[in-house]
């Protein structure tokens, strides 16, 4: 029998930086929440999959017609990106080698093809696989006093994206690992990285960009626009 898919999709936090009265994820493009934006594109790739989604107890803006897939649930968010995931992976009844992909829920103009690629190549490698862009522009270190320290080499350097994709006993033992040692891990993958595995870096567009300032509203929108004529 095939291994289960589960999407787990982190939607309990506040977006601050966006400056908006309710939490990022619920704001509109075109007329439609982030939210509800990204589960269509995590359902026309994966529409098989399980669906996870990960909310604050408190919230009061979710509306469940918004979930297009068939087997989903609601578990409570965590105070970090890290603890939403683990409590989602720990409510799971899920087997040893199911695959788990976790997408941020304010990405909604990731590529069909990048989700199924992602899918696949996690498949394919036991340390799992992220979606991932090389750095393309030059990058400094600050020092303390907000003036540049050095130039970094931008070799081999790569932005981590979502989704990122696991089996299900690693990823959790790996993130239960991090909270054991009181470790916050902005990611899955340097999680696993932190228990000796090397996931696959997958090449993904750059228009998968993620909402988290007011401008990338007007942008996100644009992308949107954009992919509905071109490969979506």
């Amino acid at each position: 029998m095939s291994e289960t898919t589960w999407l787990v999709v982190p939607a309990a936090g506040q977006g601050k930086r966006m400056g908006a009265e309710i939490p990022k994820q619920y704001l509109t493009l075109q007329g439609t929440p982030i939210l509800a934006l990204t589960l269509q594109r995590l359902y026309a790739a994966l529409p098989d999959a399980r669906l996870v989604l990960c909310l604050d107890t408190q919230d009061h803006w979710f509306a469940p017609s918004w979930v297009p897939f068939e087997h989903w649930q609601r578990v409570p968010g965590g105070t970090e990106r890290m603890d939403s995931v683990l409590n989602a992976l720990q409510t799971l009844n899920a087997a040893e080698d199911d695959l788990v992909l976790v997408h941020d829920v304010a990405r909604p103009c990731v590529a069909v093809e990048d989700l199924k690629a992602v899918e696949k190549a996690a498949r394919d490698n036991t340390s799992g696989a992220l979606l991932a862009m090389p750095v393309a522009d030059t990058m400094k270190r600050a020092a303390a006093s907000g003036s540049i320290a050095h130039t970094e080499s931008r070799e081999s350097l790569w932005h981590a994206l979502t989704p990122q994709g696991f089996r299900y006993g690693p990823l959790r033992r790996a993130l239960e690992h991090a909270r054991a040692h009181a470790t916050q891990v902005t990611d899955e993958a340097s999680a696993l990285e932190a228990m000796g595995e090397f996931p696959q870096l997958i090449s993904g567009r750059r228009d998968n960009i993620k909402v988290t300032h007011p401008d990338d509203l007007a942008l996100a929108s644009a992308i949107l626009n954009a992919q509905k004529h071109a490969y979506i």
